[in-house]
């Protein structure tokens, strides 16, 4: 990923300057969150947006088209700009890099937790806690993911730790325990 950081990073930096400069980072960072997500879940728009067959125009259109209403002028001109230099295909790297460094800027710690169903708001309360004990901070943002795979409990990742209170990951140790008893 470093070559990719290589051009998703001063697109990032410059944008999250912008919005500093503008005193709109807290709106931007939210709307890069919901444009993410977006991006994510269309396999279309990723596809149209990286094909080389549709031209920058066409691109720049579609952009205006679904994004205008939904995002500040600023970012608007971001895609449009990106469009313009055959980089929104990789848009999806920006705007996580842009979180990102948004986050390291705040002091913001980002956590996921897989679970084997959703976590009611209690549990994910009680989590959190857990999580700001282990980040060292207040400010996270949690991410939840849902795997049925763990059969029960969750997996906590927060930065380079991984803590794995699932009922797989324990059948799993001891399966391996077992394995080197005998």
């Amino acid at each position: 990923m470093p070559l990719l950081n290589t051009v998703t990073t001063p697109w990032a930096e410059a944008f999250l300057q912008l919005s500093e400069a503008n005193g709109e980072t807290t709106a931007v960072i939210d709307q890069a969150r919901k444009l993410l997500a977006i991006w994510n879940e269309s396999s279309e728009l990723r596809e149209a947006m990286a094909s080389p067959v549709l031209e920058i125009e066409a691109k720049k259109a579609a952009i205006s088209s679904l994004f205008s209403e939904q995002i500040s002028p600023s970012f608007l001109n971001l895609l449009k700009l990106l469009a313009d230099r055959q980089r929104i295909g990789v848009l999806d790297a920006v705007l996580e890099r842009l979180l990102e460094l948004y986050r390291d800027q705040n002091g913001i710690a980002l956590a996921t937790v897989t679970s084997a169903e959703a976590l009611s708001e209690e549990q994910l309360a009680g989590i959190t806690s857990q999580i700001k004990a282990v980040a060292g901070t207040d400010q996270v943002e949690v991410n939840t993911a849902i795997d049925p795979a763990l059969i029960g409990g969750f997996v906590l990742k927060v930065g380079s730790k991984v803590i794995d209170a699932s009922l797989a990951g324990q059948v799993r140790r001891l399966g391996l325990a077992l394995a080197r008893v005998s």
